[in-house]
């Protein structure tokens, strides 16, 4: 355990975790947590980028000593705790973070990102572990993930959790107050957690990563207090506000509503990072004008959703623009296509906003959502409808909106079993338990593909995925890509003029 200590130390100086005056300092915090009694220092020579191989012999240790219980759960509590070790202090991590910003907002996110993954607050072995890929579309190259990263509960985790007192401390996830917290059975350790301060027009802001990327820095932009997500005003300034402080990131929000909103709607946020997606590159297919906003380019771009975008180096008439769209759309009805703003007193109607520079331009897509139900589709009229659930079934949310799939784990086991089906000739899956709910795809894709081999097979049933996450956006869309939905379209734009 020396020589792994050692290590540690080693790989935290490497990655500029910690200074050669904090050694002695972290390894007896590192001692503390282990219950061993001295240290000796050791010479070490190897470079890694994550720390996983080091913390997994600590943690087999801990575990053999009974100083932790050999769960899933455990380990990834104790590990974080042991990382917390080598970490730098959130002012020290505030300092550093203004400093590089003062060369480049793309050197200072590009540091601290590194730092996220380095102390294992960002858990990239686990992450490395999804499927991705993309599928080539009409509206481009769709990003598809099969989520892998997250460990399955463990019987006695799930155990434990039930003994664990209810507490409102932290508030929720997204609570600047998770910065530190030791966590426990019904919440995940975040002592490795550390938050970047934003001002937006005065209000508390906060920049951090999300544990579970998956983009290239992906970031969480977090408001200080604990209140509910809502679209307004403030939304469109403070995302602009956003790429502002970051000109090479995009900044996107989900939206404020059930259903269409696919996040955590009690506590104000939006998502970030640096990465292009599909929709950022759908051109426009027709332009629209805005009466008393000539400063705005706007159109209506080629998505299976249904978007307008606004492009304009005049930031304030942008998001006068952008609001007075939002103002229309959360009253606006059109039963032909099945839009009605309101049930009763209950809304429908909201939008998912997502900004971006174009050189000096600030560029905002609106998203038009409804989240209205019927018997037919109990979960969402325009939410993946039932002959897409064998794939997605979950909301739609800013990442999916954008152009990338997050699909369930399954699907792994499940794509490597409808592989050998197809290669065997099987006429049918629908006696195989697991396989039985895509039965009717799996003939699609026999009736598609009679030239399936070995060779091609695992490549065809990727693509036949993507082309359903393809359909799941366009099920998603208010107003469909049909001359009814098109005509629906400039109706309302037209309302809005």
């Amino acid at each position: 355990m020396n020589y792994e200590i050692n290590r540690l130390l080693n790989f935290a100086l490497q990655q500029g975790l910690i200074r050669e005056s904090d050694v002695f300092y972290s390894a007896n915090l590192l001692l503390a947590k282990l219950r061993l009694d001295e240290f000796v220092p050791e010479k070490v020579n190897e470079a890694l980028r994550v720390p996983d191989e080091i913390l997994g012999r600590l943690l087999d240790y801990a575990a053999a000593e009974g100083i932790i219980e050999d769960t899933a759960n455990q380990r990834d509590l104790f590990d974080t705790d042991l990382m917390n070790c080598v970490m730098p202090r959130p002012s020290e991590v505030i300092a550093a973070f203004k400093q590089d910003y003062a060369a480049s907002p793309e050197l200072a996110t590009e540091h601290y990102y590194q730092m996220s993954i380095a102390s294992n607050y960002i858990r990239k072995a686990r992450i490395d572990k999804n499927v991705v890929w993309k599928t080539a579309t009409e509206y481009g190259d769709l990003d598809i993930t099969i989520n892998l990263s997250k460990p399955e509960k463990d019987p006695r985790d799930i155990a434990k959790a039930k003994l664990v007192k209810s507490s409102s401390y932290p508030k929720c996830l997204l609570c600047r107050e998770n910065e530190g917290f030791a966590g426990h059975a019904n919440h995940p350790a975040r002592q490795t957690h550390r938050l970047i301060p934003l001002d937006f027009g005065g209000k508390e802001w906060f920049l951090q990563y999300s544990p579970y990327t998956y983009y290239n820095e992906h970031c969480i932009i977090l408001n200080g207090q604990h209140v509910p997500m809502k679209i307004s005003r403030a939304t469109f300034e403070n995302l602009t506000e956003f790429v502002t402080i970051f000109p090479h990131y995009f900044a996107g929000s989900n939206a404020d509503l059930p259903i269409v909103g696919g996040s955590i709607l009690s506590h104000d946020h939006y998502q970030g990072g640096h990465y292009t997606f599909a929709m950022a590159t759908a051109p426009l297919e027709k332009e629209y004008e805005f009466a008393g906003f000539p400063d705005v380019q706007a159109g209506r771009i080629k998505w299976p959703m249904s978007a307008l975008r606004l492009t304009s180096e005049n930031r304030q008439q942008l998001i006068d623009l952008a609001e007075h769209i939002l103002k229309k759309w959360r009253e606006y009805s059109d039963e032909s296509v099945g839009v009605l703003a309101y049930s009763g007193e209950e809304p429908h109607n909201t939008i998912t906003p997502i900004c971006r520079r174009q050189g000096s331009a600030y560029q905002l897509d609106l998203v038009l959502r409804n989240n209205r139900t019927d018997e037919e589709n109990p979960l969402g009229i325009f939410h993946p409808h039932a002959n897409v659930h064998h794939i997605k079934k979950e909301n739609i949310g800013l990442i999916e909106v954008m152009g990338l799939a997050v699909l369930p784990p399954r699907l792994k086991e499940n794509m490597a079993k409808i592989k050998a089906a197809l290669l065997s000739g099987r006429e049918t899956v629908a006696d195989d338990e697991q396989l039985a709910v895509h039965a009717d795809w799996y003939q699609e894709i026999r009736a598609l593909h009679p030239e399936i081999d070995e060779e091609n097979a695992g490549q065809i049933i990727r693509n036949e995925i993507g082309k359903v996450f393809m359909q799941v956006l366009t099920d998603a869309g208010v107003f469909k890509r049909d001359a009814a939905g098109m005509a629906a379209f400039d109706r309302f734009v037209k309302e809005c003029n």
